[in-house]
């Protein structure tokens, strides 16, 4: 099955990920393919936790530009982050994973409290946990949640799966002189302003010399891949 390089992992998904060619909500055929693809890493024996975005549903950021009070439009994006959350569970536990979601903002219907100790013996058990509501406070990402709890749960790295294969220079769409990066500082990413991660998440993994491995999520079996140590995308890591 290959062997894990890495033994616990936080896998960061934007919500745009799940919303495959359709641009928004959720592609059925899309999240299945993930949720297949992460059966795999599982039986490779690493731990692996997730956190998802959820810029398919609702943008807090964008809302609040158009006059929208920011800190309600973030709460809006937490709970649709829940919705990403929920149905993640749901194509992972159709392919035979057992998964949790915890959430940061209280909601016990439907998902567990987040608690710290609770989500490592669930990763521990060979489970995999989904953290939603990203931090459960308004303006910060679901990119400082992801690097909070990647710090948090004790995990090797941080992989960012996104829909291009590494960090470029510029957009390589719209610009085919750009220059794709196969290895960066924290410091190089911050004074670039390159889009890895936000400042926040940027400078709390730099502070906790936490890698942050960026990829393209949409090639089938990158995921195992970047587990599996294969040198894919761009890693952001100290000097």
């Amino acid at each position: 099955m290959g062997t894990p390089y890495y033994g616990r992992v936080l896998l960061k998904l934007s919500g745009e990920a799940l919303a495959g060619d359709q641009g928004y909500g959720i592609d059925p055929r899309t999240i299945t393919a993930i949720a297949a693809e992460i059966k795999e890493v599982v039986a490779t024996g690493s731990q692996l936790a997730l956190v998802i975005g959820g810029g398919n549903i609702f943008r807090g950021l964008a809302a609040s530009s158009k006059g929208m009070d920011r800190a309600s439009a973030d709460y809006m994006g937490m709970l649709a982050t829940m919705i990403n959350s929920l149905a993640m569970q749901d194509a992972l536990e159709k392919v035979g994973v057992d998964t949790r979601v915890q959430s940061a903002i209280a909601m016990q219907e439907v998902a567990e409290p987040y608690i710290r100790r609770r989500a490592i013996r669930h990763l521990e058990k060979g489970r995999i946990v989904i953290f939603g509501a990203g931090t459960g406070n308004p303006y910060f990402t679901t990119d400082t949640a992801a690097s909070l709890r990647a710090m948090e749960i004790g995990a090797d790295v941080i992989l960012k799966g996104t829909k291009v294969d590494g960090v470029y220079s510029a957009d390589p769409k719209k610009d085919p002189t750009a220059i794709k990066y196969p290895r960066l500082t924290y410091l190089e990413v911050l004074k670039k302003g390159l889009q890895v991660m936000d400042a926040t998440a940027t400078s709390l993994c730099m502070d906790n010399n936490l890698p942050i491995i960026v990829f393209d999520i949409t090639t089938y079996g990158n995921i195992k891949k970047v587990v599996c140590g294969e040198e894919i995308g761009t890693i952001v890591k100290g000097e």
